[in-house]
């Protein structure tokens, strides 16, 4: 019942003490004690939330206190080692010397002192977590290197740490080794806490799948009742919920595993600027896939008229988007190129007006005409009654008298509607005896006839004659 006093009078304890400490500090020209290692049974937990509010140097101080019990843990472990092998030492010479109970005695011996070797090996593991707990909030407090590296002056515990860490075989004496592997897994600190941390891992994957799954099934569905939201945008996301619900579950199953997630997203965003910067081009269709996205101005199954090419949407991603033209060709067209351009969108209304254009000939009867053109048009079961359709007299053209026809239809019955019209026009025409004119020139030749010349006068006569001319004007002498 109350058993939750000891951890709390304990954190009520080390509160009072680090409210001391600085008054200690100041006093004491400004060093700063670990408290934290007094208590090498710790919960991680507990150490975490005791040192949140230090400073960096009181962090360094328990930094110390901790890397001092590490080593005199190592120091214990390698007289442990050193215990293991001079006993193996003996047994082997007891052996040689064929003394059994020197070798029984050699052997028990050296058990005990594999025993004790596992019991501070876990120890130690123990002060290497508490130290890393204490290095975590001094990264914290005094934030990371270029390319997410730790500062120097957390690297200094972290090195010696990882050097006096771990577990190294000993594979010239097979009994030891399988004596160390054995200890180490049957270890709460080592083979057993992996082992943990190997089932959370998997644990924490499969409730992310299926966390995953429930969350975007319930999306789809969601997005499906809202009739407001496209498919494209429906698809999208349900696959970002997707996405980052199994990111999130990654990143806490590694977490699981004691991978240390804070260099790695540090490298990551200081490589965000650099990847941006190459994929300018790949982020601008990225935005134009979100405004398509967002905006709709068309979905899967519309066929639209996009940079020049006609044919149905058939999906759209984030960076680009697919049309199957109508000669089921695949075209797959940059969202950057979508967005700037105009796009042209056939089946965004359910109504779609059919525009036809039919000539009868200048000798033919025009409001016959009409009356064949309305009965054609009124006679289609896919044509609307409402909206009207519109027959008109248009244009006198240069040889033809032309209508215009454009009755209204549903759109997928668009080109049924055309043809039907187009072929029933021909019919009924050349029945009622209406003709379709094809352009013509008419041609008129006038001849002219030459007027005849008057004969035309010698040049010799026609100089005497001015000769003569001359004479007479002279004088009459």
């Amino acid at each position: 019942m109350f058993s939750f006093v000891k951890p709390l009078v304990l954190i009520f304890s080390m509160l009072l003490m680090m409210n001391a400490a600085p008054i200690f500090a100041h006093a004491s020209g400004g060093s700063h004690t670990s408290i934290s290692s007094t208590n090498p049974q710790i919960s991680l937990d507990e150490l975490d939330i005791i040192m949140a509010p230090l400073t960096v140097d009181e962090l360094k101080a328990e930094a110390d206190g901790w890397l001092k019990l590490i080593k005199t843990s190592a120091h214990k472990v390698a007289d442990a080692k050193l215990r293991i092998k001079t006993l193996d030492q003996r047994e082997i010479k007891a052996k040689e010397a064929q003394k059994a109970s020197s070798a029984e005695k050699a052997g028990a011996g050296k058990d005990l002192a594999m025993e004790k070797l596992t019991n501070l090996r876990a120890i130690r593991t123990g002060e290497i977590d508490r130290l890393n707990v204490v290095l975590l909030r001094i990264n914290q407090k005094i934030g990371l290197a270029e390319k997410g590296v730790e500062k120097e002056d957390v690297l200094v515990y972290r090195r010696y740490s990882d050097a006096v860490g771990g577990i190294k075989l000993d594979t010239s004496d097979a009994e030891s080794a399988f004596s160390s592997m054995k200890g180490w897994l049957t270890s709460r600190e080592g083979g057993v806490r992996w082992g943990f941390n190997i089932v959370t891992f998997l644990l924490i994957m499969l409730v992310s799948w299926i966390l995953a799954r429930t969350l975007s099934g319930a999306a789809r569905h969601a997005l499906v009742l809202a009739n407001s939201q496209s498919k494209l945008l429906t698809d999208f996301l349900v696959s970002m919920t997707y996405r980052t619900v199994m990111i999130i579950g990654i990143i806490l199953a590694l977490s699981a595993l004691e991978v240390d997630m804070g260099p790695l997203l540090a490298v990551i965003g200081a490589a965000g600027f650099v990847i941006a910067f190459a994929l300018q081009s790949t982020l601008s269709n990225f935005a134009s896939g979100i405004m398509i996205m967002i905006y709709r101005p068309f979905d899967v199954g519309d066929v639209v008229e996009i940079a020049g090419i006609n044919g149905k949407v058939s999906s759209l991603n984030l960076v680009s988007t697919t049309i199957t033209t109508f000669d089921n060709k695949r075209m797959i067209v940059p969202n950057n190129e979508i967005w700037g351009n105009t796009i042209t969108n056939a089946s965004a209304s359910k109504e779609r007006r059919v525009d036809m254009v039919f000539g009868i000939g200048y000798s033919d009867d025009i409001d016959h005409a009409m009356k064949v053109l309305e009965e054609i048009v009124s006679e289609h079961p896919l044509t609307l009654a409402i909206p009207e359709a519109v027959i008109q007299l248009h244009e006198l053209a240069d040889s033809s008298v032309n209508f215009i026809c454009r009755p209204w239809v549903r759109t997928p019955d668009y080109w049924t509607v055309y043809w039907d019209i187009t072929r029933n026009v021909k019919v009924r025409f050349d029945a009622e005896g209406l003709s379709i004119p094809y352009p013509q020139q008419d041609l008129h030749i006038y001849q002219e006839q030459q007027s005849i010349a008057p004969p035309m006068v010698n040049a010799e006569q026609v100089h005497t004659h001015h000769d003569s001319d001359q004479v007479s004007m002279e004088d009459p002498e």
